[in-house]
Formats: structure tokens, C-alpha cells, sequence
């Protein structure tokens, strides 16, 4: 009876799951291809906040990157907001304060909860750009990245546009493992804006209208948690202004960051992500990523059963071959868009390895705190 309930159960999941990665794979296709850009466009201000915590190793860089950007220097700030680093952080942002770069230094005695949005919405209150754009101590991007996403943001008369985030220079398997899932996490917030149902974004790479920030409260009624800067406060612009959000999908407004070096960091950086899930008004978003979950408890039941019941092997096997081609489908144009086609050879190995991993996320990163930036978080 349990295996006859199991198998039953596994093929609607199997089901709902497919459907859902096709829909959410047409919001991918549907979105437009935002051609490169060779001019700014509108003489619109920009306002970039980058809220570090111990970067000595990264900072530089980015700054450099972000120095060089295809941009109208007279329109640019870049405010960068020292999260009380214990290391050369702020040395090494203030030497860059002869070509414009701010310094705000957080000074709070007693604990938080959410360092960085209080770092941002202190920063955001010392702004003067009309657009706000947020990235982090440790991102990469090409010359043309803001003046895409920005022409793009004014051409459209968007209120908040979300772009892509991709990891690049792997040093091990398990890197390259998170590569190709973090571009399907991408990919999946990329085409719910498609879709016109926005669900997830990353800080990494995202723009938005300080004047809507302001009119919204900022981060007022979603600061209980520490994370939640970038999706918590989309869900607060698309409860508002739903038409009024779009993805910049160009190569060109591509931000690149590293993958986590080893499983304890990975770990962390998911729970701290799944924490949010439970805090999303839309609760149509929360009971998708629940039936997701007990597709992959599902999957791990039938896995592990068929070792001690011969019949769920091929029930397991059937469903897991749905997972893995319905995921193709949608990984495959992501890919080719980053042009990192060859991680799909990687796929199987994900797929298989991705159930576990939902498992253990979707509960663990539910319960409990977290470390983020040396700190115990919830």
C-alpha cells in the first residue's frame, strides 16, 4: 500500500514539476533580448552601493571595474558602505577616494539582525542618484554593464530591473557543479519576471528607483530577517507596481562572482537564501516551492526505497529521467546565453545530487540561524 502510494504520488509530482519548468522556461524565451548598448542613453543619476564586510581580497577589483564602466562620470556615484571589517576594507576603498568613490562606515554597538540592509538604507539616505543600484565587494563586469542596464530600466520606464548574476573561473568540480545550478536559480528568477510573476532576484545586480524605495518604506516589515534585500524588498515593488518590473537579459549586463569554495560556505549561503522563502507574501510562490520540495522527498524516498524494494527502482528511475529532461530543456538556452553550453555535460550529476541537497535546504534552511560574514544570523 505505502509503495503503491509512493509511486502514485511521485507521478503527479513528476507531473506538476514538469509543467512548472516548462512555464517557467517559456518566461525565459518571451523575455527580450536587450540588443548591446553603445550609449548610456537618458542622463539619468546613478547611485551604486556595495556593502562590504571584510573584502581586502575583492574590493579593488570591483571598484575598478565599476571605475571603468561606459558611463558619464558626472552622473556616477559609487558609495561603499564598510560593514565593521576587522581587516584593510576601508583602507583600501579610501585610497580609491580620489577618483569618487564615498566611504560610509557602519559604527552600530549593539547587535542586528540585518547588517546589510541597514547598510544600505543608510546609504541609500546619503544618496543622490535617481537610480539605485546595488552589487557586491566581489563582482565582476564588463565595461558596458551599467549603461545597458540603465537604458534598458529608462527605455522600458521600469520602477525595479533585475539582471543576471553568473559564476566564472571555476577551480574544481564542485564549483562547476554551482555554476550550473546557480544559473538555473537565475534563470528561474529571470523568467518569473518573464512569466509576470516575479519571485526571486539577486543583489548582486539589481536597479531600482530610490523614489520607490522611499514611497514603499524601504526595507520597513521584511528586516526581521538578515537576507532579503534583494528578493523580500522585489516582492514589496511587485505587490505595488506589478507591471513595473523588468530582467535586463543581455550578455552585456552579465555581473560575474565566484562560487563558494568548499560545502560548509555553500551550505551556509543556501540556508541563509531558503530562510526567506517562508516570508513571501504570495503565498501561490510559497506552495510551489513546497510541492517542488516533496517532489525531491519523493524522489529521495523511491531512491533509497529501491534499494530494499526492487519494483520502486523503475518508478524512481522514470520519474528522475523526467527531472533531468524537463531541466535540460530549460538549462540549455541559459547556457547557450552565457555561452557555458559544455556545463551540461555536468547535468546528470547535478540533477542526482540536487535532490539530497532540496531535501536537507528546504528544512534546514527553515529552522535556526546561520553564518554570514563571520556572523550567527536568522
Amino acid at each position: 500500500m505505502a509503495i503503491q502510494l509512493i509511486s502514485t504520488l511521485l507521478a503527479v509530482f513528476a507531473v506538476v514539476y514538469m509543467v512548472l519548468v516548462c512555464y517557467m522556461r517559456r518566461g525565459w524565451h518571451i523575455l527580450p533580448t536587450v540588443a548591446t548598448q553603445q550609449e548610456p542613453g537618458a542622463a539619468v543619476t546613478v547611485s551604486i552601493l556595495i556593502a562590504a564586510r571584510n573584502e581586502e581580497a575583492n574590493i579593488a577589483r570591483t571598484l575598478t571595474d565599476i571605475l571603468a564602466q561606459e558611463f558619464p562620470k558626472e552622473l556616477l556615484e559609487i558609495i561603499v558602505i564598510d560593514d565593521h571589517s576587522t581587516d584593510n576594507t576601508s583602507a583600501i576603498v579610501q585610497s580609491f577616494a580620489g577618483q569618487g568613490v564615498k566611504l560610509l562606515k557602519m559604527n552600530e554597538s549593539r547587535p542586528l539582525n540585518s547588517y546589510k540592509k541597514k547598510a544600505i538604507t543608510e546609504a541609500i539616505a546619503m544618496a543622490k542618484g535617481d537610480v539605485i543600484v546595488t552589487t557586491d565587494a566581489d563582482c565582476r563586469m564588463g565595461p558596458k554593464w551599467l549603461a545597458t542596464v540603465i537604458h534598458y530600466m529608462e527605455s522600458h520606464q521600469h520602477f525595479l530591473v533585475s539582471s543576471p548574476v553568473a559564476y566564472s573561473e571555476e577551480r574544481s568540480f564542485f564549483e562547476t557543479l554551482q555554476t550550473l545550478e546557480f544559473l538555473y536559480l537565475i534563470g528561474l528568477g529571470a523568467a518569473g519576471i518573464g512569466n509576470g510573476y516575479p519571485s526571486t532576484c539577486n543583489g548582486a545586480n539589481l536597479a531600482y528607483r530610490r523614489k520607490v524605495f522611499h514611497d514603499l518604506g524601504g526595507f520597513n516589515g521584511i528586516d526581521r530577517l538578515a537576507s532579503g534585500d534583494d528578493e523580500l524588498f522585489l516582492h514589496k515593488v511587485t505587490a505595488k507596481y506589478p507591471g513595473r518590473i523588468g530582467f535586463c537579459k543581455s550578455r552585456q549586463a552579465i555581473v560575474y562572482t565566484d562560487a563558494k569554495s568548499n560545502l560548509r560556505e555553500f551550505i551556509s549561503q543556501r540556508k541563509r537564501w531558503a530562510s526567506k522563502s517562508t516570508q513571501y507574501k504570495n503565498k501561490g510562490i510559497v506552495a510551489l516551492g513546497v510541492a517542488i520540495w516533496l517532489f525531491n522527498l519523493l524522489l529521495l524516498l523511491a531512491g533509497v526505497g529501491s534499494f530494499f524494494i526492487g519494483s520502486l527502482f523503475s518508478v524512481f528511475i522514470v520519474a528522475f529521467g523526467s527531472k533531468l529532461l524537463v531541466e535540460l530543456i530549460f538549462l540549455y538556452p541559459l547556457c547557450r546565453f552565457t555561452e557555458r553550453v559544455s556545463l551540461l555535460g555536468y547535468l546528470p550529476v547535478l540533477s542526482l545530487l540536487h535532490i539530497i541537497y532540496m531535501v536537507y535546504i528546504g528544512l534546514a534552511g527553515n529552522v535556526g540561524k546561520y553564518e554570514w560574514k563571520g556572523r550567527y544570523v536568522k
